[in-house]
């Protein structure tokens, strides 16, 4: 290696070093600061009616402070989502509150998406070897398909199902389409239930239709990966 193509290596190795830096003092910071006492329901709900007077008051200023929380939280994989989507039910209510939960988590699953093929897609990609080739040649054949499928069917944690696209020679816009049709469902359940549970004073309200909707909508998308079990033992050569 000649002087010159050493100090060029060192400095294409600076802006990928800074990347991880500003990822692992982002997450530091969260759990230092506090974070995920900010983001806890019981929290939430103990300044209710503070959030709503605040949100009635500056309600763009709230919308875009949401937004940009519930990307940073996505982008950085801190615990939180689902409180947020909970907390944008009962201060937006459901339509403008999914509207900015599955807007605002495309943004931060993009972005981690991002980050993690920029830093250390390559590496993995050696590392795994015949395992990452038979990755990529599924997402290849069938990307849009799979990938729409692990953001309906909640087997796998959100943040492993942003990552592992990365790895994979997944084009950009399909990531994104996926990923926004995706969470749509899932995002409406919480945000509806959100919103219920923004108008809820006494434990009689538990009762009321819009709670119960929520819940049993909540409940069938936690069935699902049974179903999806059932169908695939049902599909199996062992049982056919």
């Amino acid at each position: 290696m000649s002087k010159a193509t050493a100090p060029r290596g060192r400095r294409s190795r600076w802006p990928r070093l800074l990347v991880a830096f500003a990822f692992v003092t982002g997450i530091a910071g969260f759990f230092a600061l506090g974070g995920p006492r900010y983001l806890d329901l019981a929290t939430i709900k103990q300044h209710r009616d503070a959030l709503l007077a605040l949100t009635e008051q500056h309600y763009g200023a709230a919308v875009a402070s949401a937004f940009c929380v519930y990307v940073l939280v996505v982008a950085f994989s801190v615990p939180g989502a689902a409180v947020l989507s909970l907390t944008a039910g009962f201060l937006f209510g459901r339509w403008i509150g999914t509207a900015l939960t599955v807007t605002a988590a495309t943004a931060g699953a993009t972005l981690l998406f991002l980050g993690a093929r920029y830093l250390f897609a390559d590496l993995a990609r050696r590392r795994l070897g015949n395992w990452y080739a038979r990755l990529s040649a599924g997402f290849a054949a069938h990307g849009f398909s799979y990938l729409l499928f692990l953001r309906l069917v909640p087997l796998f944690p959100f943040f492993l199902v942003n990552l592992a696209p990365a790895i994979a020679d997944l084009p950009l816009r399909t990531y994104v389409l996926a990923t926004f049709i995706g969470i749509i469902p899932g995002s409406f359940v919480f945000v509806n239930l959100g919103e219920a549970l923004g108008r809820i004073d006494s434990t009689r309200d538990l009762l009321a239709p819009p709670t119960l909707l929520a819940l049993a909508l909540l409940g069938v998308i936690a069935l699902v990966p049974v179903a999806y079990r059932r169908w695939r033992g049902l599909q199996s050569p062992e049982v056919l």
